[in-house]
């Protein structure tokens, strides 16, 4: 992808640029330039995830792109995250690679660091729950395959019929499961990545009602709540005024908008726990070369959210909705169901069996892969995570006095 070609070409430029010896201006100017060119990175990675109502030219004819490249889709996160992982590759770069520790300890850097690396933690545990999530979201996949398997067979029969209704009484009571009365269930065992998985839980007669598809994320402490967590992460997140705007703040806080940013909506569209009370969006000064893009898919996602049908455990992501609207109309069909099926409704819920049958196929395609770029995320955000604290540890060293 483009993407990555810059990037390459970016840490590359770095890497040769810092092993080089140079003046103090000389060092100065490089380190300004390549600010400016990781905020233009950002520009050019959000404004592609943007809507656009423009056909693809260059794409397959038989690919339907306005549904490939839907916001909220699973094709569209693949992409976001994406950007996310070459984003914060280039951040790295630009923060550390051959930066002297020194730098660390004086403002704005002692204060920014630390409220960095504390975002990068809580972090970690929003992509647990979103792990949890796509899982559960594969588990609806195979709820919604059972009922194209069963609508399969011509004519449609008692027999069938009860089965893809069993099916979609279970997925949709999974994906009404309240958010409110989650949060105040009786599991308590934890996943989080610094925490101990605990023990069994209870489970009370709307479990019981779920079976084995009840959202995952209530392995999880009760107490923990999506919503509170984009908002922990977001805390303290202001934008660097006067002299620091030129300097390292600016991209430490770049992309720490980056990171609340991709997490809140992961959040909004992936099934989680507690997510009442998650804000539409989070303040972005306008002025800032990418704040454009950002804001225009904050606004974009805000909307989606406001909408009421669209609210609640199932999430925004795009086949999800559609997989809930099929499978309520199928349900009703299956409420009603006489033997032997007027030709005219048969011809309705083969339309219906179809449109579920192509979600299942997309699923089916994207989740996996999405849920592995999740957990590169995880083991990304780790690993630059230990990588600073490296950084503050020689900080450490250095202001330590050496006894004689």
């Amino acid at each position: 992808m483009p993407a990555t070609d810059n990037q390459g070409s970016f840490l590359n430029r770095i890497s040769i640029r810092r092993n080089q010896v140079v003046s103090m201006d000389g060092n100065h100017e490089q380190e300004l330039e390549d600010i400016e060119l990781f905020q233009k990175h950002i520009v050019e990675r959000f404004s592609d995830l943007l809507p656009s109502s423009t056909p693809h030219t260059d794409a397959d004819p038989s690919v339907d792109s306005t549904i490939s490249d839907t916001l909220l889709s699973i094709s569209w996160f693949r992409k976001l995250l994406d950007a996310f992982l070459c984003c914060e590759a280039e951040f790295k770069a630009v923060l550390i690679m051959g930066r002297d520790p020194s730098q660390f300890s004086k403002p704005p850097l002692d204060r920014l660091i630390p409220e960095l690396l504390d975002r990068t933690i809580k972090a970690l545990d929003v992509c647990n729950a979103i792990t949890h999530g796509v899982e559960l979201v594969r588990q609806w996949q195979k709820l919604a395959q059972i009922v194209v398997s069963s609508f399969d067979q011509q004519p449609i029969g008692e027999g069938q019929v009860r089965r893809a209704k069993k099916a979609l009484n279970t997925l949709l009571t999974s994906m009404m499961f309240d958010d409110r009365e989650s949060s105040h269930g009786k599991s308590t065992e934890r996943t989080w990545s610094f925490g101990r998985r605990g023990g069994g839980a209870a489970v009370n007669l709307k479990d019981r009602a779920v079976g084995n598809f009840r959202p995952l994320s209530l392995s999880v402490a009760k107490s923990w709540s999506a919503a509170k967590q984009i908002q922990a992460i977001s805390a303290n997140l202001v934008a660097p005024r006067g002299g620091e705007a030129t300097g390292l703040a600016l991209p430490v806080y770049t992309m720490s908008t980056v990171l609340v940013f991709v997490m809140w909506a992961l959040v909004a569209a992936i099934p989680c726990q507690e997510r009442i009370g998650l804000a539409t969006h989070f303040p972005v000064p306008r002025q800032l070369s990418w704040a454009q893009a950002v804001i225009g898919l904050q606004e974009k996602i805000g909307e989606e959210w406001k909408k009421k049908e669209k609210r609640g455990t199932a999430g925004l992501l795009e086949e999800v909705h559609r997989m809930e609207k099929v499978a309520v109309s199928l349900s009703d069909f299956t409420e009603v169901f006489q033997f032997p099926v007027e030709a005219e409704k048969a011809d309705e819920v083969a339309v219906l069996v179809a449109e579920l049958a192509e979600i299942c196929s997309k699923m089916e395609e994207g989740l996996v892969p999405l849920q592995q770029q999740v957990r590169e995320v995880f083991h990304r955000i780790v690993r630059s995570r230990a990588e600073v604290l490296d950084v503050v540890d020689q900080v450490g060293k250095l202001s330590t006095p050496v006894p004689y």
